[in-house]
């Protein structure tokens, strides 16, 4: 029988990328961790020793707890949360599992550092429109949900980076940028790991939306269309970032789940539902 109190490999999967996904906590002990330093998407470590001080973080959350082998320590922290009220599962499997079934990973030697409340911090330009949305909503799904974004004028980008010690992205001549043809969404995706047909698919409709290239799917007028869309009104990029994370979650999920799902009107001839 089912354990009542863990959560599959596939029921996880399902959920990962979506706003509605679990918060992942890794309880690895350092010694498993080095052996393999990738983390499921959006999940963050934690010392599964001190669980009494950091339980309430997670209060009215749901949370995920994986270990290596999904046994006595996520089953521990797991169970510790759940006294403190929290709805907390255990991984089925643990790390193995996820790793045996080929989950998505995320690498972390390319993740930046973290400032004071162990959140990245990340700069670009005002004004976004396609990628300056797409990165950040990559990043807060996939990599780190508590993700800051500053946003200032171009010029302005390395002197903020420099004092804020956020990281520059999609400006010339830094790492997180365009390479080629392929925009920087692409590039994050290549350097985070995120091996993904779903997000493989939805990084062509950003790129032909970015790059002016819209014959390479016919979805990238219609994306650059309500991005432009969204861009004009807002004139506070954090909130324009905002209203377009359900963008990006619509056409991810379409990507994922929904590209051979069409839509007609039905016939004349057709029954009408009961």
């Amino acid at each position: 029988m089912p354990s009542t109190t863990a959560i599959t490999v596939s029921q996880l999967a399902r959920l990962i990328g979506l706003p509605g996904a679990p918060v992942i906590i890794d309880v690895r002990i350092d010694e498993d961790f080095d052996a393999d330093p990738r983390l499921l998407p959006a999940s963050s470590r934690r010392d599964f020793k001190t669980v009494s001080t950091w339980a309430a973080e997670f209060a009215g959350q749901s949370v995920a707890v994986v270990c290596q082998k999904g046994l006595k320590l996520s089953q521990g922290v797991a169970a510790w949360l759940r006294h403190e009220g929290i709805s907390a599962e255990s991984l089925d499997g643990g790390f193995e599992a996820w790793r045996d079934a080929k989950g998505l990973l995320v690498r972390t030697d390319t993740l930046p550092s973290r400032d004071e409340k162990g959140r990245t911090v990340w700069v670009t330009r005002a004004r976004p429109k396609v990628d300056r949305i797409a990165c950040p909503w990559l990043i807060r799904r996939f990599v780190d949900p508590h993700a800051i974004f500053l946003f200032v004028e171009p010029a302005e980008v390395p002197a903020v980076a420099d004092r804020f010690q956020a990281v520059p992205f999609d400006i010339d001549n830094v790492f997180w940028s365009h390479r080629g043809e392929r925009c920087t969404f692409d590039t994050m995706i290549e350097e985070f790991g995120l091996e993904s047909e779903a997000l493989d698919r939805l990084a062509l409709i950003v790129r032909a939306a970015d790059t002016a290239s819209l014959d390479l799917v016919p979805q990238a007028a219609g994306f650059l269309a309500a991005s432009l869309g969204l861009s004009r009104m807002f004139r506070d990029d954090l909130e324009q970032l905002e209203a377009g994370m359900l963008l990006y979650d619509a056409f991810f999920r379409w990507c994922r789940d929904a590209t051979e799902e069409t839509h007609n009107w039905p016939s004349a001839g057709a029954s009408k539902p009961s």
